[in-house]
């Protein structure tokens, strides 16, 4: 009888729920990883975690809620590894970076990669969110040094969904898109949307430029010269003005 069966025996209080949930969890992933058609059966995992069926039913519902925890989890363990990625003195090489980085992560954990970014309408998971954030954080840089074209938002809600499609598709129909330039050409055809060289002319709104330019610099810096107050009606005044024409 294996260590999580014993504690989950002998105990059912929330501390041991929380060991055979985790369990749970590893050993669904590892049997979804040797899976050749993606699915996973609830008795296997039980069985390799070393706990009964009920016990499974009873810490995630059914199928579907270990699959999505299965999911969070790996989102976790994702958004933990954006947030270790070095940050270097040059924005837009690691924006180039996380696009690979993404990229490379999908191809090592293509089962999981799926699960976790396949949509998932009953998931209430919220670090979906937060690589959403670590993405903006790195445009915002950009935008501080004048390489973006848009807002760090509207960029970011861009980005992620293109290389996201590129590693599923690649990974859901290899055959189909078996072109070993494409996520290249992907990333570069949304980066040219997006970015534009600091030197680079202001195009033909200079005022909305500038305006951008300064609002990322100031919510990475901020500055002491100005009251709270007085700063957030900068911020205000900035916001509209990188406001789109409504004119076209």
């Amino acid at each position: 009888m294996s260590d999580v069966s014993r504690r989950q025996r002998g105990s059912t209080g929330p501390g041991n729920d929380t060991v055979v949930r985790a369990a749970l969890i590893a050993a669904a992933e590892r049997q979804l990883a040797a899976a050749a058609d993606g699915d996973i059966a609830t008795r296997a995992v039980a069985d390799e975690a070393g706990v009964t069926q009920p016990v499974l039913y009873r810490l995630f519902g059914d199928k579907r809620g270990l699959l999505d925890a299965v999911a969070d989890a790996g989102l976790e363990r994702y958004a933990m590894r954006k947030t270790e990625l070095e940050v270097t003195d040059d924005p837009v090489a690691d924006l180039y970076a996380g696009w690979a980085d993404h990229m490379a992560f999908a191809a090592a954990n293509p089962a999981l990669y799926q699960l976790m970014f396949t949509p998932r309408p009953q998931s209430v998971a919220t670090t979906y969110q937060r690589i959403l954030q670590l993405l903006e954080a790195t445009l915002l840089r950009c935008a501080a040094t004048g390489a973006l074209t848009t807002t760090p938002r509207l960029a970011a809600q861009l980005i992620l969904p293109a290389n996201i499609g590129v590693a599923l598709g690649r990974i859901a129909q290899p055959a189909l898109f078996d072109d070993p330039t494409l996520s290249h050409r992907a990333r570069d055809a949304v980066f040219a949307a997006v970015l534009t060289h600091p030197a680079a002319s202001s195009g033909p709104d200079p005022v909305r430029a500038a305006a951008r330019r300064l609002r990322s610099q100031l919510s990475l810096t901020g500055t002491d010269r100005l009251e709270p107050v007085e700063a957030a009606l900068l911020d205000r005044w900035l916001a509209r003005l990188d406001e789109p024409d409504p004119a076209g």
